[in-house]
């Protein structure tokens, strides 16, 4: 595609570092190294790299650092990057109601500034992978879905594009005002045009788009049935919100007479292509028909915690066979707004639950941001973990600072220690991050567009009222 990263030529190897691969059999080494050879991993192994390589363009010395794959975030809202901090003491729906009137008057120069923002914090955080949900398309306000694309060329993530849309407005019993919502054969027919103009279902591809519907009380049912009948034609995979709060599974059962699992199932939307957001009021039935159809869950703790919904049963997810990954999720529920801290977060949050400091383990977090997220985004064959023939999607994390030095344990280091520094981040074989700095766009252009378009969205929607 015309926008796809190139790959990289001639050989990297990155060696003397301490390296996690995340494969099925939890390989680590104390010192390691990884040769990658254009876009794909090569090698990887103990000690230094075998002498004798031919056509090696550069050789990185990992001294005091971890290797790992690239962090991959299955859930994520670009656009909130322009209305962080708003509504910081509310519930999930009260915060919706507050934000719903300024998201709407969304547009393109406002999703690009957001994508870029969003996009370049997750990037300097070690996400190589990123995945958007965007089903905000106001009337009038652009092509929002090719900004985000075209932001996610720049920077040289790897992407998913989830195509959202609403078709519920306040006028049928939903939160979004009418004007913010499309028809039902809108959306289904601009879903469609992104899928054929966009999607890359080659091995490789820097380019996913997937149907994505936003929620149950902002979408009919025929927009879920129809959207599930869609991608399955399409191929692509299927994304929305699902058990998110206690207010979602009451909304369910008044509406449809049944609870949310139960009511996906009966519009197509439980199966190996289909994951979920959240996942926090889940049942014991539930987690059994997630586990049974190979649904996945994007586990958001950070933002499940800031807007007050609970805290959900990933340990229990992760014994019933449900692939699960992390996701950062809007940053105006998450303003971090990178994927770090949900390492840290998951592991944390899930041991103040039943299963206490059984829970989670460090390596099972740092799973979830890898392996999890990319079994989750269907890219578990070309991602996810350190293995030869994988796409060269690795990141090298500094562990000898202040921060970080006194821990023994390298993984120990990186999910429980402060946010460690990325020397180097590579996407397809090229570098994204090179100490601690985007290399393919100017980060002080990027904040100083991102509040302009905040502020531009703040005037714009107190002067709508």
């Amino acid at each position: 595609m015309a926008d796809q990263q190139a790959a990289a030529t001639g050989r990297i190897v990155i060696e003397k570092c301490a390296i996690a691969t995340v494969d099925a059999e939890d390989t680590e080494y104390a010192t390691g190294h990884v040769v990658i050879n254009g876009n794909r991993i090569e090698s990887v192994g103990p000690g230094d790299a075998p002498g004798g390589l031919r056509h090696v363009t550069r050789r990185v010395d990992g001294t005091g650092h971890l290797l790992t794959p690239g962090l991959v975030n299955t859930h994520h809202h670009f656009y909130q990057w322009i209305t962080r901090g708003l509504a910081t003491d509310s519930n999930l729906f009260d915060w919706l109601v507050a934000l719903y009137p300024t998201w709407a008057r969304l547009d393109e120069e406002m999703v690009y500034a957001a994508a870029r923002g969003s996009l370049g914090m997750m990037a300097r955080g070690g996400v190589t992978t990123a995945m958007d949900h965007h089903y905000v398309f106001p009337r009038g306000a652009g092509d929002l879905l090719g900004a985000e694309i075209r932001a996610a060329g720049e920077l040289g993530v790897r992407f998913t594009a989830a195509r959202g849309s609403m078709d519920r407005g306040t006028s049928d019993g939903g939160l979004p005002p009418d004007f913010a919502v499309e028809t039902l054969d809108g959306a289904l027919a601009e879903t469609e045009r992104a899928i054929d103009a966009h999607h890359d279902a080659s091995f490789g591809s820097m380019l996913h788009v997937a149907v994505a519907p936003c929620s149950p009380f902002s979408v009919s049912t025929e927009l879920m049935r129809q959207g599930a009948e869609l991608a399955r034609r399409k191929g692509v995979r299927l994304h929305t919100h699902g058990s998110e709060t206690a207010q979602e599974e009451k909304f369910c059962h008044e509406l449809f007479g049944m609870g949310p699992t139960d009511y996906f199932e009966s519009v197509g939307w439980l199966g190996e292509d289909v994951w979920m957001a959240h996942c926090v009021h889940m049942t014991d039935a539930d987690i059994e028909a997630f586990g049974r159809t190979k649904t996945g869950a994007a586990h958001c703790p950070s933002s499940n915690a800031r807007v007050a919904a609970g805290t959900a049963r990933v340990p229990d997810m992760l014994a019933a066979g449900i692939p699960v990954g992390l996701g950062v999720d809007g940053t105006a529920s998450n303003e971090s707004g990178e994927l770090h801290t949900e390492l840290r977060n998951a592991l944390l949050i899930n041991r103040l639950g039943v299963h206490k400091e059984n829970a989670l383990t460090t390596r099972e977090a740092l799973r979830l941001g890898t392996m999890g997220g990319a079994r989750v985004l269907g890219r578990a064959q070309e991602t996810g973990s350190l293995e030869a023939g994988k796409l060269a999607d690795v990141v090298l994390w500094k562990l000898d600072g202040i921060g970080h030095s006194t821990i023994a344990d390298p993984v120990a280091a990186l999910v429980l220690g402060a946010a460690a520094p990325v020397t180097l981040s590579l996407v397809n074989g090229l570098p994204v991050v090179e100490d601690g700095r985007l290399t393919r766009a100017d980060e002080d252009d990027i904040a100083r567009c991102a509040r302009d378009e905040a502020r531009r969205l703040a005037k714009i929607a107190a002067e709508a009222g």
